[in-house]
């Protein structure tokens, strides 16, 4: 039986402005299992961001219930939350986050180093992983002596390298052109076949349409869940 990664229950989140309370999501159900790969999709002000930014430990609900693998993360102190995000989750990002001054194998190896995994075997992993998306000739580039499809690559190696339960990407298609954009697609669609897990936020349908499950917020209100109709291939 596949593991349940996330769940959460009547999820709920508010922000006080200069107005007063500003609730932005409405009491969301989701659970998600181990092997999926769910885009979110949703206008500007949806709240799909919101609960991604809940999901990946990286902001904490007004009310509610999240789980992460079977844990409630609603009390954990700021350090608790860091700490489940590096060993558990692996984020990719639309504006890459890559350090300009370091090469692509040290920008890898990164999250090992704040787990204080050793040298060796930090630049072991790294090299696997960047082997992994096609850019093992390329680990001694720095970030702006690669494409950027390149750089989401070794992105998404930086995601892979701490052998996380759950991918999250946010737009990671939204700076790249539509033949890139198919190719990384075509990576993520890779990965899941292989067995990863992966949440995925994108305004772009075609993009949406490489997933499996089709996840949909409106007004702070989760209003459409279910698998995707006519999967695109690549």
């Amino acid at each position: 039986m596949a593991r349940t990664l996330v769940e959460t229950v009547d999820l709920k989140k508010a922000y006080i402005t200069g107005a007063g309370s500003l609730e932005v999501l409405h009491g969301v159900d989701f659970r998600l299992e181990e092997g999926e790969f769910a885009a979110v999709m949703g206008p500007s002000g949806s709240g799909k961001s919101t609960f991604m930014n809940i999901l990946g430990c990286l902001d904490t609900a007004t009310s509610g219930a999240y789980r992460l693998l079977g844990e409630p993360v609603s009390s954990l102190s700021a350090d608790e939350l860091a700490g489940k995000r590096n060993r558990f989750l692996g984020f990719v990002f639309q504006g890459y986050n890559l350090l300009p001054k370091s090469d692509l194998l040290e920008n890898v190896a990164l999250p090992l180093l704040y787990a204080r995994v050793p040298a060796a075997e930090r630049r072991e992993r790294a090299l696997e992983q960047l082997e992994r998306v096609g850019l093992g000739p390329f680990a001694r580039r720095l970030p702006g002596q690669v494409s950027g499809g390149q750089q989401q690559r070794a992105a998404v190696a930086r995601a892979l390298v701490g052998d996380p339960d759950l991918i999250l990407a946010d737009e990671p298609t939204g700076n790249l052109d539509s033949q890139t954009s198919d190719e990384i697609m075509g990576l993520f669609m890779s990965l899941n076949d292989k067995g990863a897990s992966i949440i995925l936020v994108t305004h772009e349908p075609d993009v949406a349409a490489c997933a499996k499950r089709l996840v949909r917020f409106h007004d702070g209100l989760l209003v459409q869940d279910g698998p995707v109709v006519d999967r695109r291939a690549l």
